[in-house]
């Protein structure tokens, strides 16, 4: 056959893997629809790796690799996922016939939690000076809302939510309030004057970008300040989904996410700017990039690419971040110590402790799973 017909050949065989594709998702639906009618969960970890060893099975039997039938099943079944979850949660209808408030819902997590309550039936309305999100109506200024909604979602940067929460005490909301905001503490003052107000107040904190489509996986973090009814009815809005509802304190989540977030974005943002400041071009490094660079680099190229205001306020506004930060830095002064001393044991020894706690949270994870 001429390169022609063979590319030809080529897009026949992708026309029909797609066609496939797309019949494995209708049958997919069914069988959500079926999951949902007889109250089963949307995923089970064991059917899932039934459907990856037998993908890796037929693999060999066909000559292909297993990793990549093993990677287009994965691809297969997180697009399945998704769509069984945003079925599960359109059909909850959690929030039918109720209103909620997001204010900076124009912002992206704003406008993520915009879709999310509207998918669960809510009749949403967005408050932000900065635009509005197209199909919602629209305020400027949330202080022109009566605040009579069931729901009011305050998704702003972390240094004005702290006294939007306060003048929210002001006018004592009669629905339920809450942040999603990356940290606690310098809410603080806010959210006890929403509880001493009597209102029905606590504290999301969604661990997970705005682009986020399938939340199986992903974390939640409740956090009850006193008001455990309210933290009850936050619960619910997740509960159609496939997200893990985590409880925790406030105090607890900040000194806790200076390692989730601090350590991680501050260790990206080391990367980077040493990549950056390096001398060497980019194309040069491309050339001879590996398996580890290639993975850090993909890491680092979304944490460069997220706002860098918010990342600032992450780094800034908790008083646990110092702690993490210096074990970072005595941490790589240590690797230096040893490499320029040429402590080769001292550095196994580095490299061991580090495979022996990764090991133990991966067995960890993997329980959980």
């Amino acid at each position: 056959m001429s390169l022609e017909k063979l590319r030809q050949r080529l897009s026949q065989l992708d026309r029909e893997l797609l066609r496939l594709a797309s019949e494995r998702q209708a049958v997919v639906e069914e069988i959500g629809q079926e999951k949902r009618g007889q109250g089963i969960p949307t995923r089970d970890f064991e059917r899932e790796k039934e459907v990856l060893q037998h993908a890796r099975s037929v693999a060999t039997e066909y000559g292909l690799p297993p990793d990549l039938a093993e990677a287009l099943l994965r691809l297969l079944i997180q697009s399945s996922l998704t769509t069984q979850e945003h079925a599960r949660v359109s059909e909850s209808a959690f929030g039918s016939g109720k209103r909620a408030l997001v204010i900076g819902g124009a912002g992206r997590i704003g406008r993520w939690f915009v879709e999310f309550l509207a998918s669960q039936g809510f009749t949403v309305q967005v408050a932000d000076p900065y635009g509005g999100v197209q199909g919602f109506p629209h305020l400027e200024d949330w202080r022109a809302s009566p605040l009579d909604q069931d729901l009011i979602v305050v998704a702003t940067p972390l240094r004005i939510t702290a006294s939007i929460l306060s003048e929210l005490a002001g006018r004592r909301p009669a629905g339920l309030v809450f942040d999603v905001g990356s940290l606690k503490t310098p809410l603080r003052e806010g959210l006890e004057a929403l509880r001493a107000a009597g209102c029905r107040v606590t504290s999301l904190h969604p661990m997970f970008g705005p682009d986020t489509e399938l939340l199986s996986g992903r974390h939640v973090i409740f956090v009850d300040l006193g008001v455990p009814e309210a933290t009850r009815e936050a619960k619910e809005l997740f509960t159609p989904t496939m997200a893990l509802q985590v409880d925790m304190g406030l105090d607890d989540h900040d000194r806790l996410i200076a390692y989730v977030l601090g350590l991680s974005h501050a260790l990206n943002i080391a990367f980077f700017t040493a990549l950056a400041e390096s001398g060497e071009a980019r194309v040069k490094l491309a050339q001879l990039s590996s398996t580890t660079f290639d993975s850090q680099l993909d890491v680092a190229s979304k944490v460069a690419s997220e706002n860098p205001h918010l990342y600032f306020e992450i780094q800034s506004l908790n008083q646990h971040t110092r702690g993490p930060l210096a074990a970072l830095e005595e941490a790589v002064q240590r690797l230096r110590a040893l490499v320029e001393g040429g402590d080769e044991l001292g550095f196994v020894n580095l490299m061991n402790q580090g495979r022996d706690y990764l090991a133990a949270r991966t067995a960890s994870d993997e329980r959980r799973g």
